[in-house]
């Protein structure tokens, strides 16, 4: 015959703490284990009732709070002496359901963690795409857009210069980048997503790569690949570079507060995407040839740029009190100048960025901020993407 070994356990409830002892036979027949809860806890009825099974004392505790507690361990170990077939059925399935907790797929596909991801910086992304293969998503680009007529004659004589040679590799790998879609099944890409909501937010923690979540930061749907049409990923590059630097995302810090203002509230990533689309007509109209000839470099200069039209933007929205309605004026306006004007946009960045070294800001002076704004999803936004494209063989 063999000798009952009692076990003790504590289980802490929002009601009450109780002890349980738990006995089993550590050798000869298998028997039926014995338990007996008592209660420590004053004015509290034991919740233990004899004619019941030994999982009924338990029955209204959640699965997570037996976990917590090593009850389910203890109910379910093959102990010495045990059998098998002396676990109950309703015993199985608890453990079964707990350690499928820890392997549940979230509605995004993704494992779900408790330990959050690693942020990942402008330049290791721009090297993901500087090593995999890119070259069907090259073949669609159009580097220079292509000019016939007086058009082509007035660009020849009064123009922008050619970009340098060495510099049009470079130059192609923007373009491409500019090509490539969004893909949540790549590691890469849902860090660059994660990077950029953890940035804006402040939050410390990993969120769902879909989800009403990314409408507070301004796209207009739970799905960002959705709202990257005529950037591609390129759109994401330039919002990892703001909020990737210290000096740009203070900026990027400041131009979302404006995009969540209770009146003058915008999609604050779908304008950056639309900015973005303006960035690679600057380039492809070789806007930006005499400035990247300069630096000898391209990708620089198009990240500048990017940022110094977004900066542009958000003073203008601010002080003419630009709401929604007027998103599709301003930025037809905003493409123009930045196209005609590169140099004097790159300089009004280099102003505001020292100012910022000095613990300055553009937009910090405005305390006029209101209540949240509404999700994106009920603005109705006009952005470059859904104005009239300008021709590629332009007479003008």
């Amino acid at each position: 015959m063999g000798h009952l070994e009692e076990t003790q356990l504590i289980i802490k409830g929002p009601e009450a703490t109780e002890k349980v002892v738990v006995g089993v036979y550590s050798g000869g027949k298998p028997q039926d284990p014995r338990l007996e809860v008592e209660s420590v806890c004053t004015g509290c009825p034991p919740p233990y009732d004899k004619d019941s099974s030994v999982l009924q004392a338990f029955r209204g505790t959640p699965i997570s709070e037996l976990k917590n507690n090593g009850i389910l361990r203890a109910l379910t170990a093959e102990a010495i002496g045990w059998e098998p077939g002396a676990v109950s059925v309703e015993v199985l399935r608890a453990q079964e359901e707990w350690e499928a907790v820890d392997t549940i797929q979230t509605e995004t596909g993704q494992a779900s963690s408790d330990q959050p991801g690693q942020l990942i910086s402008f330049s290791e992304a721009l090297q993901h795409f500087q090593t995999v293969d890119l070259s069907s998503f090259k073949k669609k680009i159009q580097p220079t857009i292509r000019r016939t007529g007086l058009a082509a004659l007035r660009h020849c004589l009064f123009g922008p210069p050619k970009l340098h040679q060495g510099l049009r590799e470079e130059r192609d790998l923007v373009l491409t980048i500019a090509q490539c879609g969004l893909d949540n099944q790549d590691p890469m890409h849902g860090r660059v997503l994660q990077t950029i909501y953890k940035k804006l937010t402040g939050s410390k923690f990993d969120c769902a790569l879909y989800g009403a979540h990314w409408e507070d930061l301004g796209f207009q749907g739970a799905n960002p690949a959705t709202d990257l049409r005529g950037a591609g990923f390129l759109a994401l590059l330039h919002l990892l570079y703001l909020v990737m630097d210290s000096k740009t995302l203070l900026m990027a810090q400041e131009i979302f507060r404006l995009s969540r203002h209770h009146i003058q509230q915008f999609p604050f990533c779908l304008m950056s995407v639309n900015i973005t689309r303006i960035a690679i007509q600057a380039l492809r109209e070789e806007c930006l040839s005499r400035e990247c000839n300069r630096q000898q470099k391209v990708i620089p200069v198009v990240n500048s740029f990017y940022a110094a039209t977004f900066l542009r933007l958000a003073h203008v929205w601010r002080t003419q009190q630009k709401t929604i309605t007027d998103s599709g004026f301003v930025l037809k306006d905003l493409e123009a100048l930045a196209k005609k004007s590169p140099r004097r946009l790159l300089k009004t960045l280099e102003i505001y960025l020292a100012g910022v070294s000095k613990g300055q800001a553009l937009l910090g002076t405005q305390k006029c901020y209101g209540p949240q704004a509404p999700h994106s999803k009920d603005l109705t936004f006009t952005g470059v993407c859904d104005l009239p494209l300008h021709s590629s063989t332009g007479t003008g």
